[in-house]
């Protein structure tokens, strides 16, 4: 457990390293919309007080034990909702690009579906802790948490935040999944759940329009396909070693939103494919971390949380890098530990914490059982003086 710890930990930390050096690359050049001039250090340090933010949440996640989360996770699933409908609250929510996925505070804003990602897998592992042995019934397997979720997920889709979404839907069905619930229960729901989706992106003129991008990306090279093109670009540009630190060119206008969703673009053009490969194995590394203390986890309900922590940062690391590489069209997910956004940061290093928790308590576990073990072959231990 404690090779198992250190490892996750130091992706975690390799990863947020390289992120906030490389979000300083990428934005130095920026520049603002409204003052035209360089944004400078701004990105960076505004990151780094959200890195500081998310490593106290961190340290108190692992302080705490995860398993008097079951305790408040109904308030904590309230509290999400009312954040999640505050988001189209005039004066309070924010808008940006047709989509109200942000609240105010004063130049801070925080993305309220970050919240809902901890909560609803909070939730579903409660649940499945607490039901598991009704999980293979249709009525407690899945139309119970089907409407839990459903609460979640509406509000994030109607905001219109597909991407997230789609990433809960996926973390939702694995969760329920291997909480017991059986494939023929969960096949016409999620059939349902895709035909919907379907239909709303075909009555969406902008996520038909990233769809066709991608499909024809040749057709659409100055529109949709603009951001894709330039990344493909910028990782062919890099080669092997990449053109050096600060030296790229698609920062400078050629590839928007490149220290955000596309950050990782830009760390294949000035570091090259071999740092490209480092991010890609350090969360294949952490994803093994996650499962194997999941595996080892006190109980259902810390496995459940331990799984759908891990899956979390697993797929959207992948979506994004799928994205990124063009094998996925556009959901605008940032890259874990890596992309500018201080509520995706935070949430992230929240999870990294509840992790060390579950870990913390299981090893607490496999102490407690060595030492009843010795004990136990030793008649003479319990009159020792």
């Amino acid at each position: 457990m404690k090779v198992a710890v250190t490892t996750l930990a130091f992706c975690a930390a390799a990863l947020l390293a390289l992120g906030l050096v490389m979000l300083y690359s990428s934005s130095w050049a920026l520049e603002n919309r409204k003052t035209h001039v360089e944004t400078g250090a701004h990105d960076l340090i505004m990151q780094l007080m959200w890195c500081a933010v998310g490593f106290v949440f961190c340290v108190t996640a692992t302080a705490l034990n995860y398993q008097l989360l079951k305790k408040f996770a109904w308030p904590v699933f309230i509290f999400a909702l009312l954040l999640l409908g505050l988001v189209f609250v005039p004066h309070i929510g924010r808008a940006s690009h047709g989509a109200h996925r942000w609240i105010g505070f004063g130049p801070f804003s925080f993305q309220p579906s970050e919240l809902g990602k901890i909560t609803l897998i909070i939730m579903l592992a409660w649940y499945g802790d607490r039901y598991q042995r009704q999980m293979h019934t249709f009525k407690r397997g899945i139309l119970f948490p089907a409407a839990m979720a459903g609460l979640i997920l509406g509000l994030i889709f109607v905001e219109p935040d597909r991407g997230t979404t789609i990433l809960l839907s996926a973390v939702t069905g694995v969760m329920l999944l291997i909480a017991g619930v059986q494939w023929k229960h969960i096949l016409i729901p999620a059939a349902a759940g895709a035909a919907g989706l379907v239909v709303s992106i075909l009555h969406d003129p902008m996520r038909m329009g990233r769809i066709f991008a991608w499909l024809h990306p040749e057709d659409h090279l100055n529109g949709a396909a603009l951001q894709a093109q330039q990344a493909m670009l910028g990782l062919g540009n890099g080669g092997w070693f990449g053109v050096g630190l600060g030296n790229g060119v698609r920062k400078f206008g050629w590839l928007p939103e490149i220290h955000t969703d596309f950050i990782f673009a830009n760390i294949g053009e000035e570091l090259g494919l071999v740092a490209t490969l480092f991010v890609v194995v350090a969360f294949v590394v952490m994803a093994v971390c996650g499962i194997y203390i999941a595996m080892h986890a006190r109980d259902t309900f810390g496995f459940l949380l331990a799984s759908g922590i891990t899956f979390l940062i697993s797929l959207q690391a992948a979506i994004n890098i799928g994205v990124v590489t063009s094998a996925l069209p556009n959901k605008g997910l940032p890259l874990p530990f890596i992309s500018y956004g201080g509520s995706n940061l935070l949430a992230m290093l929240t999870c990294i914490g509840l992790l060390f928790s579950v870990a913390r308590q299981a090893h607490v576990r496999e102490k407690v059982s060595e030492s009843a073990a010795d004990h136990g072959d030793n008649p003479f231990a319990a009159k020792a003086t």
